[in-house]
Formats: structure tokens, C-alpha cells, sequence
């Protein structure tokens, strides 16, 4: 007779790879899956009963800025409540490290927190910090292009110099030396925008000896959309590296349709380039309030206020109609602040989120004051409005969106999958009653039907709360 720790019996198995589930139970020992099958002469420290239920890998969520998060919230209960185990973070061109900050952060710098927060002077820095502190999910880091700019530009709103960016190419490789997995952009922000495709393209070229990938919040997602996913196939085709589209969408109502050709134009590149992109379930961006981003939206929600904290939560409109001043005077006022902005449309969304090998991210902001509620929902919603309530896609097919294809665009070995030999990394959910619960009045509710979650072999979430345990790692990059 075999023994392991935790015996999972009699649930229906996805296993991340897109195939037909299949009932059988699964054996974790350690922090390794060491059966899967009719496993009847087996016993455990822990048996759990999942008849009726589906055991899938513990989804990857692709895009987060979970940096800081990791480490003054290490429950990290915004994301296990929702099956989440491991955490890409340091996207859209921020990351907490290099970088040991003097002044304040610029936006959207300041979305990680104020000066004290950027304090590691190396990437290696906040590694250690973090496998010393551990939390309770996995991560695996970006290098923020922003992040390096800070670090070593006196302003940031001009080209680098060749100097300047000898200096960020040092800071990016040890960064990966120590860890990281690759370099993230946003260059559709003050801090990055004034960077010339050159300055993104000499940094680029450093990955490939680290086996690094490049990930890209654009410079352009509303009118430019096209000519943005031209710039982003020329970086990685010069730099000869992979590539990751963050969050792909259409914004502004004069955009909207634009999915089919935007999406036309990534699998032209795909033809002859590795390059994949995630997306979000809502039709709602959320970032820095920027009065550059208002336009094309038809409503804007403030999240958070540094100098106007009580307006958390309001719409713009109607703070500015009560101060009795523009849209543009009152996001002034509000400085430095927080935004949803509702700018896209559904049928967009639809059709990027069922595009092959599209994954999945919540780019949830976990710092806001009244956040976006995909930081609380983002993969029950797949599960349960797009896969279970609108058909779009097969319970297969979205876990294989936040697990297998995951795991192998961000080359996280043995992760994503429920195989023989794979870290257990397990979440159990009823695809019945699988929903999000977090809206935009009330966004920190957790989801309902998220059963149990086992990070590295260990139980972070039973019974609707933390268990107490944080099994998560520091993840690095295997290239596949």
C-alpha cells in the first residue's frame, strides 16, 4: 500500500493541457504530484473528497503587479481565494527592483506604493527578500523598463543616452542573473513614452543570452493599436526574443471591432515569431487617472486618491460636476490618483479572450483603495459567466488559459499541468457554482466555488479563508 500526504479522491481531472477531462484521483507528496489514477489502495495524511467537483492545476495569473503585494500581504488572499497559485509580476514596465528610490515615485511607478517601497537596490535584493519571506503563492519576476529609466535617468521624459542605456543594460542583467524572468515595458506612460523603439530594442537584445522573454503593456491600445503591434514584432524580431502582448485590447468607443484586425495582424506575426499575449475578462481598464486616458471612455471611476482620498469609489463626472469645473481640472485635483476606465467592448473581449493560446491575467492593482474587481474575480469569471453561463468556451479550454499555455509561454518547468512528476500545485472548484462576486461597487468580495487550493504540496485555502501556510517560491525561467 502507498502513502502520500494529500490523497485528492473522485473529482473530474483537467489537466491543463486543453484534453478531455477525466475522473481519477491524484496523490501529492511533498511538494510533488507522485499519482494520478484509480489510486484505491492508497492512503494519506489528508484525504479529500472531490466527488463531483474538478481538480484543475492552480492557475498562473499572466499579468499582476503583485511585486510589493507578495511581501506586505503574503496571505495574498485576493488571489488563492480564486485559485490562483503563481504570480507573473513587474509588468507594464514597473517592477519594485533595481531600484532604491529617493523622491517620489512617478506614475505609474507610484501604482507599487511610495518611496519606502522601492528600497532594493538589486534585483537579487528583492529575491532574497521574498524567499526569505515567502508568500503564499509562487512568483516569478519582470524587470521593469520604467523601473531601470528611474534608476539611472535624471528625467525620464526624453530618449536614454548610450551611456544611460549601457547603465540599464548592467542593472537588466543582473537582474536575470539573479532570477528574473524577462523585461516588461510600458510605453504608453510618462515614464517610458519619450523612449525611442531603439532604446527598447538595445535593452531587448540582452535577454536572449538569459533566455529571457519581453513583455509589452504598448504605446499604443486605442487608435494606433496596429501600428503598436508592428513596434512590438520589430523589438522582438530584432532582439530575436519571445514576446507577450499584455492585457490586448481596442480601447475607445472609436475602436471598438478593431479586435478582428488587431488579432489578424498577431497571428501573421505568429507565423514566423514566438508571440502570445494575455487578456482580462472585463470590459474595463484600470490604471493611474491620466487625463490623456479619459478620452473615448464613457465613464470613469476613481480607485484611489492621495490629496482627495474620500473620492474613492466616485465617478469623475460627478466630481467634477460638483467642484463645478472640467474633467481635466478635476483629475488635476485629484493628483496623485487612481482610475477604472470603461472604453471597451464586449465583443472585443470575447473574441480576443477565445483567440488560440490566449492567456489569462487580472492585471489586478492590489494597492488601490477601491480596486478594479478583477483583482478579486478575474479567473472564477472565465470559469463561470464565459466558460459555464455564455458557452464561449469549454471548462477545458479556459483552464488550459490560466495553466498549460501559461506555464509554457513564461517557462515555468513543471508547472500548469497535472502530471506525474509536477510540482502540486492543485486547485479544486465546482464548475456549478464557480462565479465571481467582486463588482465595481463592492471589489473585494472573493469568489464563491473555489473548493481548496494547494500551493507546492501545501493547503493555503479551505473552507473560504488562508490557511495560514506560505509554501510560495520564487519561480525562474526554464526556456521551452
Amino acid at each position: 500500500m502507498s502513502k502520500c500526504d494529500i490523497l485528492i479522491r473522485g473529482g473530474e481531472v483537467i489537466d491543463g493541457s486543453g484534453a478531455p477531462r477525466q475522473r481519477a484521483d491524484i496523490a501529492l507528496d511533498d511538494d510533488r504530484i507522485v499519482a494520478i489514477g484509480a489510486l484505491d489502495d492508497w492512503t494519506a495524511g489528508e484525504v479529500v473528497d472531490a466527488e463531483g467537483l474538478m481538480v484543475a492545476p492552480g492557475f498562473i495569473d499572466a499579468h499582476t503587479h503583485d511585486d510589493r503585494a507578495v511581501l506586505s500581504g503574503p496571505d495574498m488572499t485576493m488571489k488563492i481565494s480564486q485559485g490562483v497559485t503563481t504570480v507573473i509580476a513587474g509588468n507594464c514596465g514597473v517592477s519594485l527592483a533595481p531600484l532604491d528610490l529617493a523622491g517620489d515615485p512617478p506614475p505609474p511607478m507610484n501604482l507599487l506604493g511610495d518611496r519606502d517601497c522601492f528600497r532594493f537596490k538589486t534585483m537579487r535584493d528583492y529575491v532574497e527578500t521574498v524567499e526569505r519571506e515567502p508568500a503564499a503563492v509562487n512568483v516569478a519576476m519582470l524587470v521593469g523598463h520604467s523601473t531601470l529609466r528611474a534608476g539611472t535617468m535624471d528625467r525620464l521624459d526624453r530618449a536614454a543616452t548610450d551611456k544611460e542605456i549601457e547603465a540599464m543594460g548592467a542593472l537588466l542583467d543582473e537582474a536575470l542573473e539573479s532570477g528574473a524572468i524577462g523585461l516588461s515595458t510600458g510605453l504608453a506612460y510618462p515614464t517610458a513614452i519619450e523612449a525611442p523603439t531603439e532604446e527598447v530594442i538595445a535593452l531587448a537584445k540582452h535577454l536572449p543570452r538569459h533566455a529571457a522573454l519581453y513583455a509589452t503593456h504598448m504605446r499604443d491600445e486605442s487608435e494606433g493599436v496596429l501600428d503598436s503591434i508592428d513596434e512590438t514584432v520589430r523589438i522582438g524580431r530584432e532582439a530575436g526574443v519571445p514576446v507577450v502582448i499584455s492585457h490586448h485590447k481596442c480601447s475607445g468607443e472609436a475602436n471598438w471591432g478593431r479586435s478582428g484586425e488587431s488579432l489578424a495582424r498577431i497571428a501573421a506575426a505568429q507565423s514566423h515569431m514566438k508571440l502570445d499575449f494575455d487578456v482580462y475578462p472585463y470590459a474595463a481598464s484600470s490604471t493611474v487617472l491620466l487625463a490623456e486616458m479619459i478620452e473615448g471612455c464613457h465613464d470613469v471611476q476613481v480607485t484611489w486618491s492621495k490629496s482627495q482620498p474620500e473620492r474613492a469609489g466616485q465617478k469623475l463626472a460627478d466630481i467634477a460636476a460638483e467642484w463645478d469645473c472640467s474633467q481635466i481640472e478635476a483629475i488635476d485635483r485629484l493628483q496623485p490618483a487612481g482610475a477604472i476606465y470603461f472604453s471597451m467592448d464586449e465583443g472585443d473581449l470575447q473574441r480576443i479572450l477565445t483567440f488560440p493560446d490566449a492567456m489569462v491575467g487580472s492585471d489586478g492593482l492590489p494597492h488601490d483603495e477601491r480596486p478594479h474587481p478583477r483583482l478579486w474575480g478575474t479567473f472564477p469569471r472565465v470559469l463561470g459567466h464565459y466558460s459555464r453561463d455564455l458557452g464561449l468556451l469549454s471548462l477545458e479550454q479556459a483552464v488550459s488559459k490560466m495553466t498549460g499555455i501559461t506555464a509554457a509561454v513564461f517557462g515555468l518547468a513543471d508547472r500548469g499541468l497535472l502530471e506525474v512528476g509536477a510540482y502540486a500545485d492543485v486547485v479544486v472548484f465546482d464548475a456549478r457554482t464557480v462565479i465571481d462576486k467582486a463588482s465595481y461597487d463592492n471589489p473585494e468580495v472573493p469568489a464563491e466555488g473555489i473548493s481548496l487550493v494547494v500551493v507546492n504540496g501545501r493547503a493555503v485555502w479551505r473552507d473560504k479563508s488562508w490557511s495560514g501556510a506560505r509554501p510560495g517560491r520564487l519561480l525562474r525561467r526554464t526556456a521551452r
